[in-house]
């Protein structure tokens, strides 16, 4: 039995992956193929934040909840629910100039997806009208990446065979059955983020705000998804 061996890509980490294997008799030719799925995405994700300082703790934070209460109720209005909003974190601090106590800041920050993704400029628009003073980034991907990987592994598999009717043409062989097929690296899930950073703190910046987000479309594109595969040819 000969063994040919054919890499085209580099393998990713490694993790548990699907094995299906039998017994050759004639010549292996093993292929290591990568299959791409690129679709316009259809979930955006905004980590926005509310930013407050005062002269105590308890008046940023005061400050801080109101503006995010505001802020929360208007992205129901936008029409989000429950379940696509989440708090990523709560934090007061001390601000100091030359070890001395100058103020404290307060800050919120939650993770809103928006499904309907051709309204993300909107949302954002709606965000800081009401005292979203803090956007961090917005990352395109799909509410359903598993569809998208299935079909980046029909790729891969249809890139293998293709190639292994290349290689047995060449050898003057007929493909005649797989043996084995692997899925030997982390499939990689298509997500691609922007980073839109806009922090204002005061009053008089904050009305500058809604001017900005407004001004910078989100453009959808598409995301690609990557999925490697090895596969093992029985050649005659």
């Amino acid at each position: 039995m000969q063994i040919l061996k054919v890499a085209a890509f580099a393998v990713f980490a490694a993790f548990a992956s699907p094995v299906l294997a039998q017994e050759a008799r004639g010549t292996v030719l093993n292929v290591n193929a990568e299959g791409i799925s690129e679709a316009r995405p259809d979930l955006a994700t905004i980590s926005v934040g509310v930013i407050t300082q005062g002269r105590t703790a308890q008046a940023a934070l005061e400050e801080n909840s109101q503006r995010m209460t505001r802020l929360l109720e208007t992205l129901r209005r936008e029409g989000l629910a429950e379940r696509d909003i989440q708090t990523d974190s709560v934090n007061v601090g001390q601000q100091r100039r030359q070890r001395v106590i100058t103020n404290y800041q307060a800050t919120n920050s939650v993770r809103v997806r928006v499904r309907a993704i051709e309204t993300t400029g909107r949302v954002l628009e709606a965000i800081v009208a009401t005292g979203g003073n803090r956007v961090q980034r917005i990352v395109l991907s799909h509410q359903d990446p598993l569809a998208q990987l299935d079909i980046a592994r029909r790729n891969a598999v249809a890139e293998a065979r293709r190639r292994a009717e290349l290689y047995a043409s060449a050898l003057g062989s007929r493909v005649v059955r797989v043996i084995e097929v692997s899925e030997p690296g982390a499939a990689r899930v298509g997500a691609e983020q922007l980073e839109l950073t806009a922090t204002l703190t005061t009053d008089s910046l904050l009305d500058e705000l809604p001017q900005i987000i407004p001004a910078v479309p989100i453009v959808p594109g598409e995301v690609t998804t990557r999925v490697s595969v090895s596969v093992s040819f029985e050649l005659r």
